[in-house]
C-alpha cells in the first residue's frame, strides 16, 4: 500500500490535494504536515512514506532548501514539488536537486492524478505544457555543481550544515544533535572541503543559494 505526505501550510489546499490523491490511487495512506519541521518529524517517525507533495514556500522552507534536506536525509523518498512559481528555470533547478516531479498550483485534476501515478511508478513527471520550456532552460554550471556538492554530503553532514547556516557554534550543534563536539568539528571540516567553502560563513551562504522568493508575496494589490 503506497503512502504519501502532503506538505503545505494551507489546510484547505491540503484537504483538496488529499481528496484528489485518494481518487488517483486507491488505498493510499496519507499524512499531512504544515511546516518543514513537521515534514522531517514525520519522515523520522514513518519510514514507510513513499512520496511527498512539497510546497516550496511554507514555514521552515524557503525555496529549494527543504527539497535538498529531504533528498540528503531520506533519498529513498520521492518528492513532487508543488508551487505557484512555474518559472522553467526554477523547475529545472528543482529537478537538479532531486525532485521527481513538479506540479504548478494551477494544475488541473488530471495533471495531479498523472503526477502521483507516474512518480509512484518511479518515473519523472512534468506537466506536458511545460516540458519543452524546462528542457530549454538548461542548468547553469554553478547550480549543477552546487547540486552535486550538496548530494555528496552524508545525512548527518547536511544536518550540521543547516545548523552552521543558522549561526550555531560547534558546541550548540553537538547538543542539538546529541553528538560529540569533536564529531561536529570533523563534519564541519568535511563540509567545507566538499562545498569548496572558505569558512563557516561561506558554507552558510552557499546553502542559502537555494532560497527562492515566494511569488504569492509579490502579487499586485
Amino acid at each position: 500500500m503506497p503512502s504519501m505526505l502532503i506538505a503545505d501550510d494551507h489546510p484547505l489546499f491540503r484537504a483538496a490535494l488529499k481528496q484528489v490523491a485518494a481518487d488517483a490511487v486507491s488505498d493510499m495512506k496519507m499524512y499531512e504536515a504544515d511546516s518543514l519541521d513537521a515534514v522531517m518529524a514525520q519522515l523520522e517517525q514513518l519510514p514507510d512514506i513513499d512520496l511527498i507533495l512539497l510546497d516550496l514556500h511554507m514555514p521552515g522552507n524557503h525555496g529549494l532548501t527543504g527539497l535538498a534536506a529531504i533528498r540528503a536525509q531520506y533519498p529513498a523518498v520521492a518528492v513532487i514539488v508543488v508551487s505557484a512559481n512555474d518559472d522553467p528555470r526554477v523547475v529545472r533547478r528543482a529537478l537538479d536537486h532531486g525532485a521527481a516531479g513538479f506540479l504548478p498550483k494551477v494544475s488541473g485534476l488530471d495533471d495531479l492524478h498523472d503526477a502521483i501515478r507516474s512518480v509512484l511508478a518511479c518515473e519523472r513527471w512534468l506537466p506536458p505544457g511545460m516540458r519543452a520550456a524546462v528542457q530549454r532552460a538548461e542548468s547553469s554550471p554553478d547550480d549543477r555543481a552546487l547540486a552535486s556538492r550538496l548530494a555528496s554530503l552524508s545525512p548527518q553532514q547536511f544536518r550540521v550544515l543547516q545548523l552552521v547556516a543558522e549561526g550555531l557554534l560547534n558546541k550548540q550543534i553537538a547538543d542539538r544533535l546529541d553528538i560529540q563536539e569533536r564529531t561536529v568539528k570533523a563534519h564541519v571540516t568535511a563540509i567545507l572541503e566538499r562545498l569548496g567553502a572558505r569558512n563557516r560563513t561561506h558554507a552558510g551562504v552557499i546553502l542559502r543559494e537555494l532560497e527562492l522568493g515566494d511569488p504569492s508575496r509579490h502579487l499586485p494589490a
